[in-house]
């Protein structure tokens, strides 16, 4: 690794052996990409139980041109779920999620990932009529939130839960929202939901 690799330890005394295997793992991402700009490794341990040992957590940042990729940075139930009571385990594992995310960071940068012609589009999942706004299905099954304005040419009443549309996509407050929503072909399709 060209810069030099920073490891932090937790709440927990440093470890050399620890240590070491991070730096041998850290070393073996340059063979994935060779732009790593920086790498920040932290281990700490998750909680004491009362009749087992320690669980340890591990979060590694690298810092590549354009992106932070954060390896371990989940929610805590998701944290919870990568944790392990062998430290070197969950080095291994957190260092097998860096090179998975550093090969799609390399896709993305050669331009082997599929990029989309055109808006995105999806169906309505669910609506409330009442209340102004849905939300939709993504082709790739995640929701996007819509309000009943966003909808283009005051197509909000002729929506049904399996309405198939376009929409323009938004980071939102609470996740990704649609900024603008048009209906594909005749729309009205489906069945209302209240």
């Amino acid at each position: 690794m060209k810069l030099p690799l920073q490891i932090t330890f937790r709440d927990m005394p440093p470890s050399e052996s620890v240590a070491r295997e991070v730096r041998e793992k850290a070393e073996k991402l340059d063979e994935v990409y060779e732009g790593i700009m920086g790498c920040r490794v932290a281990i700490e341990p998750e909680s004491r139980r009362r009749h087992q040992g320690n669980v340890y957590r591990v979060r590694i940042d690298m810092t590549v041109p354009g992106e932070e990729i954060v390896v371990g940075g989940e929610s805590a139930e998701e944290q919870h779920m990568r944790a392990h009571e062998d430290v070197y385990v969950a080095v291994h594992e957190a260092f097998d999620g860096a090179r998975r995310l550093l090969r799609e960071y390399v896709a993305k940068q050669r331009g082997d990932v599929k990029t989309r012609v055109g808006p995105p589009h999806g169906k309505v999942a669910r609506i409330f009529p009442e209340s102004g706004y849905g939300f939709l299905e993504a082709e790739d099954g995640y929701d996007v939130y819509f309000h009943k304005n966003s909808v283009l040419n005051n197509g909000f009443t002729r929506l049904a839960v399996g309405t198939e549309v376009r929409y323009e996509e938004e980071p939102g407050e609470k996740g990704p929202q649609a900024s603008t929503v048009a209906i594909v072909g005749k729309g009205g399709h489906g069945h209302r939901a209240a």
